[in-house]
């Protein structure tokens, strides 16, 4: 098992990308098709955490491709945001087996790279895509239910837990709250 640190990995999201393809911190990279360490500009100022990759995401490479990653195109377009202006990844970079929830074991593997993707884009708002996304950001004990659409901070930088856009694919409903809470954060991100 490499000794990656977060104090070792590159602060440019290329170099971070190409060492987070060719990862063996944990038995995910196995099973993968391909890594997918996220996707978007060097210094957006917004970056949406989602949980994993999905099976056409682990086929592409590419975060936020397939049925979700439709759903958050509309919700991006609905809010005012281009989604080539925001930085998109995930807290666990390879897909788990059966597109399972990914083990407490896999989120810690991979959190150097979501921290270290974090410190290099600085962002001026973060949005959590979900119940994972947001735990492994601010801890076990974090509820979506309790926080979602609710400013709360990480690491300094403002962060709005909201639904993972797979969520609307089971509850359309879930849709325009989704919607609302990218546009609250597209605000936040511009005026900060």
């Amino acid at each position: 098992m490499p000794a990656d640190t977060k104090a070792e990995l590159p602060r440019d999201l290329d170099r971070l990308a190409a060492r987070i393809r060719r990862c063996t911190r944990c038995g995910l990279h196995a099973s993968r098709t391909r890594a997918v360490p996220g996707q978007g500009p060097p210094r957006a100022r917004l970056v949406l955490v989602g949980e994993a990759p999905g099976r056409s995401e682990d086929k592409a490479g590419r975060p936020f491709c397939g049925a979700a990653g439709t759903v958050l195109d509309e919700a991006l377009a609905r809010a005012g945001i281009r989604r080539d202006r925001v930085f998109v990844t995930n807290a666990v970079k390879c897909r788990p087996p059966g597109n399972r929830r990914p083990k407490g074991t896999e989120l810690a593997a991979c959190r150097p790279y979501l921290l270290a993707q974090l410190a290099t884009v600085r962002p001026r708002a973060i949005v959590a895509l979900g119940q994972t996304a947001l735990r492994d950001l601010l801890g076990p004990g974090a509820s979506l239910r309790r926080l979602r659409g609710r400013w709360t901070a990480f690491g300094g930088v403002p962060l709005l837990p909201t639904y993972h856009p797979a969520a609307v694919l089971y509850n359309r409903q879930l849709f325009a709250k989704l919607a609302a809470d990218l546009g609250k954060a597209r605000r936040r991100a511009e005026a900060e």
